[in-house]
């Protein structure tokens, strides 16, 4: 399972680019509030904003992330406020945390802004249940998550700002509707069934760290839509804590108050979260459980005792979100999947029209913005398969049929990438062939998007050959003996009829 998170392709080096520029901004966030001379507690108040801001914000324009980290102390302050001045008044801070959760996970409709902003008014609100803290400590908390912000975007859009050149690759927003229809509203109601559950049997087990269990429950409904990704996504980070808790143990508890050697180490969980997050949600977990275990031990609360209900309280949290997800206005995995596959075929043809055009002469056609949205729809489609294709499914039959889609589509992917490259080429010479089996793969993601897909026509062998043409040619007929296999998964795949099961 390491082994992947190694291998896994990294395009750009973006991963490895995000991991270094967040090391170095979280860095020197955390030190400038030292240098200020702000407690150690304010110092990671700031170090977790700027994590935040690092991480969540994923607008699709350098300027529309600017736009996003600024307004994120709007978001985050008066939450952060709101947590403190009711430390002492647990009624009605547990109603106030379960509002903030209901309207962050709202937000998501707002797109990645939406998103960002939820998330860092939750953390802000888990912060002070973190910190523990009082009104007192607002001015000094406050000044900090404003200095790690403006540390962090120093960094982020001034001495590293490599999305100019890069521009990072959007998740593609969750289909619309309408009331309960609509994704985000659902799983705002979905999260908070799950957070209040999580708070309730979290503060049985625990009246000091019952937030472990909110936390939990908040962060598994993060880029999940379906029962099956919630289900897959909680077992993963109980599996990440799982294997983070020994390290703490190890590492963390014999290190306990060494400021350098935590600071170093907190500094390669840094690294770790970032890198991981796109391929291994359980490894990025264990980089964030040994983290917190570091972050304890300089705090001075560390001990074998406090690992262990983190772990208890991780699996209160995961089972919060599974119990929700399956009685509260649950969606199949199938109904969700069918949704991804079909946006993911639709980029297909887009794609391949732009190739065609550019192969054509027309002016402006450019397939690089359809390629960028086809890696993220495939980046969705195989969170949605997960539950499929995961080692614990007991459905063989399913699972070929999920892996033969996935399989499918990649190959997809590859042809039209391919085929961009070949129409850049200013020598590639527009053939009659290739508008013809253009058209044929249109005809092909209209079959295949249909309710019940029917068969595709072979593509024709033509005894008369164009050298100019027949790169192009050879990856549109790999593409559509691709599309022509993918009949036969998706004809036999049990999409529901509805959103519900």
């Amino acid at each position: 399972m390491l082994k992947r998170v190694f291998v896994a392709p990294d395009p750009g080096r973006v991963r490895l680019r995000s991991a270094s520029r967040a090391v170095i901004g979280i860095g020197l966030a955390v030190a400038l509030c030292g240098l200020v001379g702000h407690s150690l507690e304010a110092a990671v108040t700031g170090g977790l904003a700027a994590l935040l801001a690092l991480f969540t914000v994923n607008d699709p324009t350098v300027r529309g992330q600017a736009l996003t980290t600024a307004l994120l102390p709007a978001a985050g302050l008066p939450v952060l406020a709101l947590a403190a001045v009711l430390h002492d008044a647990p009624a009605a801070r547990d109603l106030s945390f379960l509002a903030v959760i209901g309207a962050g996970v709202f937000a998501r409709r707002w797109g990645p802004r939406g998103n960002a902003l939820g998330i860092f008014a939750f953390m802000m609100f888990f912060t002070a249940q973190f910190l523990h803290a009082a009104p007192a400590r607002l001015p000094e908390l406050s000044t900090a998550v404003v200095l790690a912000l403006l540390t962090s975007s120093a960094v982020r859009f001034g001495l590293w700002c490599f999305e100019r050149r890069h521009p990072p690759a959007v998740a593609p927003a969750p289909a619309g509707g309408r009331g309960l229809e609509r994704a985000t509203t659902r799983q705002a109601i979905q999260a908070t069934a799950a957070c209040a559950f999580a708070l309730g049997v979290g503060q049985v087990l625990s009246q000091d760290r019952w937030y472990w269990a909110v936390g939990t429950a908040w962060w598994i409904f993060v880029n999940t839509t379906s029962r099956g990704e919630t289900l897959v996504r909680g077992f993963r980070r109980v599996l990440g804590t799982v294997l983070g808790i020994p390290a703490g143990l190890l590492i963390a508890i014999p290190l306990q108050g060494h400021l350098t050697g935590t600071a170093v180490l907190v500094a390669a969980c840094v690294f770790g979260i970032f890198y991981t997050a796109a391929v291994s949600y359980s490894w990025m977990i264990f980089a964030v459980t040994l983290m917190v275990s570091l972050l304890y031990g300089l705090l001075g609360f560390l001990n074998p005792g406090l690992l262990v209900l983190r772990l208890a309280e991780t699996g209160v949290g995961a089972l919060g979100a599974g119990l929700a997800v399956l009685v509260v206005l649950p969606v199949t995995t199938h109904a969700t999947t069918h949704s991804w596959i079909q946006r993911a075929l639709s980029s297909v043809h887009a794609c391949t029209a732009q190739a065609a055009a550019r192969l054509a002469g027309a002016p402006g056609a450019d397939p690089e913005p359809h390629i960028a949205e086809l890696e993220s729809l495939l980046g969705r489609v195989r969170l949605s398969l997960a539950p499929l294709v995961h080692p614990l499914n007991p459905f063989r039959a399913r699972k070929a049929r999920a892996r033969k889609v996935l399989a499918l589509l990649d190959d997809c992917a590859r042809e039209v990438r391919s085929l961009a490259c070949v129409a850049a080429d200013p020598a590639a010479s527009h053939d009659a062939r290739l508008a013809a089996a253009c058209w044929r793969v249109q005809a092909a993601v209209e079959i295949l998007t249909a309710p019940r897909p029917g068969a595709i026509p072979a593509a024709p062998v033509h005894a008369h050959r164009s050298p100019a043409a027949e790169p192009a040619l050879a990856h549109l007929h790999d593409l559509e003996r691709a599309l022509a296999e993918l009949v036969s998964p998706l004809s036999h795949a049990p999409y529901a009829a509805s959103t519900t099961a």
